[in-house]
């Protein structure tokens, strides 16, 4: 499913875009291999960046004359791609040594693993010699996840972020439901019980349904630590048919079936944002980074009632809103890396930043990377109902402990193993078939744990 930018930022941007467009056209055809990257005979440098198609980077790359023009040498050339298309797309890239991609956006899942591949090139030698990037400007959680063990920087971090719950006041207070900055799952579903209104084309709450480790799998995970569950004990025994873990899941698939938005299993991320910004849901828990992207999209009615709360807690009273950051990485086979490396310190700066915020609008700029973002005025001003909250909820995200019971992964919304790609897809659509009413959620869970077990076996984790 592609992002569509809204009619208003379109407008914004149509100027940038036919320079971007313009710029890119001719690039491919005076390069040296025929595959749009390389060095053209008159000294040009053409780069090849792999980008997810989300609200931040579709911006990034309507602005990139501004870049161009700066460095006159360097051209850009774009692969947008849907994130489940990305990452096998860029993966199998890395993998090979095959070249296509000079600068790949990787999220915080793959940064550590890729990193341990040794297909990421270090940037700390860039980092220090290019003093006005002002590393120490970065948040740190988000710096953190987007390094390796090695605790070299392995990923540049474009946006950051955690999940939180978007909602709307005014239909809260037409259904006596007070929502809490801190609320919790059961009160949520109370809410979203009391907010329903079926008959007006408007439902309770909106959840991921689609599968994907990382779609409804992420925001599934997080209401399974919540619940006191976990995806393997110590030993790597996957736990998957625990009693926490089945009552999270049920908890989720039920509150979906009974106040979710129609036909659930086939929306993801963009699917719920289009519903809550378009007044069609009445509650929404995804990831932060999308708040400015409902501003932007949202009808007037919706725009002035949009309230933000922290992720809700379980019965475990473990917090559990989760960590993001995608960075921008050189892979090892570019052979362009000093020129990559500007255009990463490009879209990365605080310079970027207030070009996208004035040149696009300041709910359309990267958040959660820098602390000096929180510090501009008219950030400040635009993003006052959850620039705050973002910030807390990025702070108060634990991949170290994800849940209440030990564990021997990192990760609160994923598990940072390279098998997790496979097996949580796997789940992903077995979760999917208990949201469509093909299957229970205990028959789901034992056919994932079933598969899990094979896993981590053939992996060696489980002995």
């Amino acid at each position: 499913m592609r992002f569509s930018l809204p009619r208003r930022r379109a407008t914004r941007l149509t100027a940038g875009l036919a320079a971007a467009s313009l710029a890119v056209v001719p690039l491919a055809a005076c390069t040296t291999d025929g595959s749009g990257a390389g060095t053209a005979p008159g000294g040009t440098v053409t780069i090849n960046v792999a980008l997810a198609a989300n609200p931040q980077m579709k911006t990034a790359e309507s602005l990139i004359s501004d870049f161009e023009a700066k460095n006159p040498g360097i051209k850009v050339k774009f692969t947008t791609l849907p994130e489940n298309d990305l990452r096998p797309a860029v993966t199998k890239d890395v993998a090979t040594n095959a070249g296509q991609f000079d600068v790949a956006m990787v999220g915080a899942y793959e940064v550590p693993i890729w990193a341990q591949k040794g297909w990421l090139v270090p940037l700390d030698d860039y980092v220090a010699k290019d003093t006005a990037w002002d590393a120490a400007d970065l948040t740190t959680p988000i710096k953190d996840v987007v390094s390796g063990q090695d605790g070299k920087l392995y990923g540049a971090p474009f946006y950051g972020s955690s999940s939180f719950l978007f909602y709307r006041k005014d239909l809260a207070k037409k259904a006596g439901v007070t929502i809490s900055q801190t609320p919790t799952w059961d009160e949520v579903q109370a809410a979203a019980a009391k907010m329903d209104d079926k008959a007006d084309g408007v439902s309770g709450l909106c959840l991921r349904g689609l599968p994907g480790w990382g779609q409804n799998l992420a925001a599934i995970t997080t209401v399974i630590n919540t619940y006191g569950g976990r995806w393997f004990d110590e030993s790597w025994n996957p736990q998957l048919t625990s009693p926490e873990t089945e009552q999270a899941v049920q908890f989720y698939v039920d509150s979906l079936r009974k106040y979710g938005q129609p036909d659930a299993a086939k929306d993801g991320w963009e699917g719920c944002l289009q519903q809550m910004s378009q007044g069609k849901t009445a509650m929404w828990y995804d990831d932060t980074v999308f708040a400015g992207s409902v501003i932007d999209q949202a009808t007037p009615e919706v725009k002035d009632n949009l309230g933000f709360a922290m992720a809700p807690t379980g019965p475990s009273g473990k917090a559990s809103g989760w960590l993001w950051s995608w960075g921008l990485g050189i892979t090892k086979s570019s052979k362009n890396a000093d020129a990559s490396w500007k255009f990463i310190s490009w879209v990365t700066s605080k310079d970027y930043i207030k070009l996208a915020g004035e040149k696009a609008g300041w709910d359309s700029i990267p958040p959660g990377s820098r602390k000096s973002t929180y510090e501009i005025p008219e950030y400040k001003q635009a993003a006052a109902s959850y620039a705050d909250l973002t910030l807390k909820s990025i702070n108060a995200a634990t991949p170290k402990a994800p849940t209440v019971k030990p564990v021997p992964y990192t990760g609160v919304q994923y598990v940072q193993i390279p098998e997790f790609v496979d097996i949580g897809d796997y789940t992903s659509q077995q979760i999917a078939g208990a949201i469509a009413g093909t299957q229970s959620v205990s028959e789901a869970l034992q056919k994932s744990q079933d598969y899990t077990t094979k896993a981590v076996k053939t992996a060696g984790l489980l002995k």
